[in-house]
């Protein structure tokens, strides 16, 4: 049940990318990411009553709580990072730099988490390094665009490091709690990082001054990032971390598929071979 899970993760993660980039034409990122944060958040508590897991609440413990608070800030420092990316960059070029993280999870799985590496876990890091690198290349400007710089591959490896950290600290968060309660809790310290960082970059009024139609994509990327992470928490109590990561990661299909579907982002003859390489080295990673 848990790959069931992770499947419709990868599905939803891929749908919140293009929904994000539909609601940051002309919005900031961070005021963004602290709008969104609010949907997930009663998405996530929704869940939580529902499930009727908030009774947990009294019979956490203190490390728990403490690993749910880390994954929490680390699921923020992504977001922020995330975002921003996609504000400077082109969807195909930010998604696979942050699905590298796989990765970085899987290595500190190997070491933290006492999780194996076999061979075809070797063979699949080394496909997703190749294809990350060939996916990464320099996209022509358009004569009336001005030159894009170098500042969302930044942003985008800052992603890639926070989100397998996320993994990681999530992984060990939930071991004592449900899934939907674990997830509701990281929410609420995402929320509280992301309108401090509004706060402190002076971006209040901006709140105010969102257009609706972008406002509209907004929400409904928190809505997929909802359903994305209750799908991803609960196949990550349930499976090793190494493998639902993975699988989470094949969400970069739909990204691309959406992403040349709604902004016409075509993929070069580099860039595909580099796709190509990523997805073989998941699949790998698999068996």
């Amino acid at each position: 049940m848990w790959v069931l899970f992770a499947a419709g993760s990868a599905f939803f993660a891929g749908v919140t990318a293009i929904l994000a980039k539909c609601g940051i034409q002309k919005t900031d990122s961070t005021v963004a990411t602290a709008i969104r944060t609010i949907v997930v958040l009663v998405f996530a508590w929704a869940m939580v009553f529902m499930a009727g897991s908030q009774k947990q609440l009294r019979s956490m413990d203190g490390a728990t709580l403490l690993f749910l608070i880390l994954s929490g800030l680390a699921t923020g420092a992504s977001w922020l990072c995330y975002f921003q990316a996609l504000q400077l960059g082109d969807v195909n070029q930010v998604v696979p730099i942050d699905k590298s993280s796989t990765v970085l999870t899987i290595l500190l799985a190997f070491l933290l988490l006492g999780e194996p590496i076999g061979p075809f876990q070797g063979i699949g890091v080394l496909l997703i390094g190749s294809g990350t690198f060939l996916m990464v290349e320099k996209k022509p400007q358009a004569k009336a665009a001005p030159p894009q710089g170098k500042q969302w591959m930044f942003y985008a490896f800052g992603s890639a490091i926070f989100a397998s950290l996320t993994a990681i600290l999530g992984k060990v968060g939930i071991q004592g709690v449900e899934s939907n309660l674990g997830t509701a809790i990281r929410t609420g310290i995402v929320l509280v990082m992301a309108w401090l960082m509004v706060l402190v970059t002076g971006k209040v009024r901006a709140v105010c001054q969102v257009p609706r139609r972008e406002l509209g994509f907004i929400c409904l990327s928190g809505l997929a990032t909802g359903a994305s992470w209750l799908c991803y928490f609960q196949a990550l109590q349930d499976g090793p971390a190494s493998v639902v990561v993975p699988i989470d990661k094949l969400s970069i299909l739909v990204t691309i598929a959406f992403s040349y579907w709604v902004f016409h982002e075509k993929l070069t003859t580099r860039s595909g071979l580099g796709l190509f390489l990523m997805v073989a080295g998941t699949l790998a990673m698999l068996l």
